[in-house]
């Protein structure tokens, strides 16, 4: 996804500056959009078939997929600046917030099925339109304010970006202070003068 890096440092000023500033956010929304059409997907194959009665089984199917699919993407571009952790570590505070998050976006299709029974009163048609708002819409929403937020806490705390020019710096300004301490030291120390007539071999 390099155009999409491409395309944002071409945003005209000063739209650039807070693109660019907020560029995580806006790489975790796409990777929210081409997973949420996985999700998508996979949930009405199921649910509209071999599970039409049990959606809620489908949507955490599928969204069991797209929080595979969530993890390369993000780790690979969205946070690939980011790290902290080792590997198996990341990826389990990954999966198991993305775990909470698949149950967080259900959680709106599952009150309206099993609290409310909608699906005993409602048309076919009906129900698409409300299962897509429940679930894409509602619960999207509900679990990426979650996600994002759990994901720059836990799972990528440290920004390698900052570290690196941090480290930089330091080495920077830590070779300042040795070259000024050596001129401060040359000067300090001024060559001997020998004085007219005098002879250098002469103790």
């Amino acid at each position: 996804m390099s155009f999409v890096d491409a395309a944002m440092s071409r945003v005209p000023q000063p739209f650039r500056a807070i693109v660019l500033r907020h560029h995580e956010l806006i790489k975790f929304a796409i990777v929210g959009g081409t997973t949420m059409v996985v999700d998508l997907a996979i949930f009405y194959s199921l649910s509209l078939t071999i599970l039409e009665q049990k959606p809620v089984v489908a949507k955490v199917l599928s969204g069991v997929v797209a929080t595979i699919l969530s993890y390369v993407l993000n780790r690979e571009w969205s946070f690939k600046h980011r790290g902290g952790r080792e590997r198996h570590h990341e990826a389990l505070l990954f999966f198991t917030i993305s775990g909470i998050g698949v149950l967080i976006a259900a959680a709106p299709l599952w009150i309206a099925n099993n609290v409310f029974d909608i699906r005993t009163s409602m048309s076919f048609g009906a129900l698409v339109v409300v299962d897509f708002v429940l679930n894409y819409i509602i619960g999207n929403l509900l679990q990426m304010v979650f996600r994002f937020w759990s994901f720059r806490r836990w799972v990528f705390p440290e920004d390698n970006t900052v570290n690196t020019v941090t480290t930089v710096n330091t080495v920077t300004t830590a070779n300042a202070a040795i070259a000024a301490t050596t001129e401060h030291e040359a000067i300090a120390q001024p060559e001997p003068i020998e004085l007219a007539g005098e002879d250098p071999a002469r103790p």
